[in-house]
């Protein structure tokens, strides 16, 4: 077996985890921040209508984007793997018809979700203006999805080469554009809800061509897709992707779940329901990013037969576990009472962010911990199991105890 020299085979293999993991949270957080941006413009508008509305799409939204997610883990195995054998070439022929294979997959996702809007916003909980404005912001933002997947299967394989500082930019440069965008389009303009879809659009395709320009310009990795490449890539792609993507929609399916119970209460506990996703993501993009940042580490290693590394990858990755999650909990404790003025939250939401911060935010270690051995189940050739372990948390074990 041929093996070159990447840098995921020398070295610390936590130095490796911290500069993969972080630069993954922070390509992961902008990925988020820009939806975050948004509803903190929106909130500023004093409508808890508006804000309600956007916790209603977003519980919609992460199922799609956990397509997109799936998709880019896939991603990451096959092509990690090729690398970690020392075939560049193979690696850079599947680069395009992957990307390819994933817009069709997510073009038809955003047409199914674009088709059942109304069934889905009302099966949320969403009731009267508040479901009309779901519905409308749904529509107008759900076909930006094929686009974000160019850029987020670009930043996929940019991580699976090893290039972090890269696979950040594609979605850093994006979301501080977003950033800077959003209260011009929906304070000064006035455009509201359709302003935060205009920004949303603009981060996406901005996040596409990025990604774009890496790849081609800077790194010459993607190469001319022939349809010999594409139907050799669907099977090993889609073995992957299908039990990752199953293990992705596990997260929605119990934030959804929670969202419909959390309905019941009415538009302010939604609107605080809202605020802490947001929150969540952001402040968690160490955590979410872990399954996609450590699959090239895996995947390289893996493919190179070094299995005393992926013990210890394994191992750092679950004390990056403990450690980042310490460090949040301090923060949020402490930024506590900017979050309520800062998102205008109401005595009746409060209630919800407290239970977030004081107890919430400690399961974060957990699901970290589930985030590495999925990482490693998916480039390990276990994806089932991936699938398996995050449907006993999400599909078993959240929805019963939110009641």
């Amino acid at each position: 077996m041929r093996v070159v020299e990447t840098g995921f085979l020398k070295g610390s293999t936590m130095r490796h985890v911290l500069r993969m993991t972080l630069t993954g949270a922070a390509g992961i957080t902008f990925v988020f921040l820009v939806d975050a941006a948004n509803l903190f413009w929106i909130s500023r508008i004093g409508d808890t209508r508006l804000v309600a509305a956007m916790g209603f799409v977003f519980a919609i939204q992460f199922f799609s984007v956990s397509f997109g997610i799936g998709l880019m883990i896939s991603a990451t195995a096959i092509i990690s793997r090729f690398i970690g054998l020392g075939r560049r070439d193979l690696a850079r022929e599947h680069v395009s018809s992957l990307i390819l294979l994933a817009f069709i997959f997510q073009l038809a996702v955003a047409t199914v979700i674009a088709l059942f809007r109304h069934e889905l916003v009302e099966l949320n909980g969403a009731k009267g203006y508040t479901a009309l404005l779901a519905e409308r912001y749904l529509l107008t933002t759900i076909f930006s999805l094929p686009i974000m997947v160019i850029g987020m299967m670009g930043s996929a394989a940019l991580r699976a080469d090893g290039q972090a500082i890269k696979a950040m930019t594609v979605t850093l440069f994006p979301g501080g554009l977003a950033m800077l965008v959003d209260p011009i389009l929906i304070i000064w303009l006035e455009l509201k809800l359709d302003g935060a879809a205009i920004a949303l659009w603009i981060s996406r395709i901005a996040m596409a061509s990025v990604a774009l320009f890496f790849l081609i310009s800077k790194n010459d990795f993607l190469g001319k897709p022939s349809l010999k490449t594409i139907c050799s890539s669907i099977r090993p792609f889609f073995r992957i992707a299908i039990p990752a993507i199953l293990s992705q929609l596990a997260a929605p399916f119990g934030n959804y779940a929670v969202t419909t119970v959390v309905s019941g209460f009415g538009d302010s506990a939604v609107a605080a329901w809202a605020v802490i996703n947001r929150l969540t993501i952001v402040a968690f993009g160490g955590i979410f990013s872990l399954s996609g940042a450590l699959g090239g580490i895996f995947g390289q290693n893996y493919g190179a037969d070094n299995f005393q590394r992926l013990r210890r990858i394994y191992i750092d990755g679950l004390l990056f576990c403990f450690g980042y999650t310490s460090i949040v909990w301090i923060v949020l404790i402490s930024a506590r009472d900017l979050v309520v003025i800062g998102f205008k939250i109401n005595m009746e939401g409060l209630d919800i962010l407290d239970a977030f911060i004081s107890v919430g935010v400690i399961s974060f270690a957990f699901t970290g911990m589930m985030f590495v051995a999925t990482a490693a189940f998916n480039n390990l050739d276990r994806p089932i199991w991936s699938t398996f372990v995050n449907w006993i948390r999400d599909g078993l074990l959240i929805y019963p105890f939110s009641f």
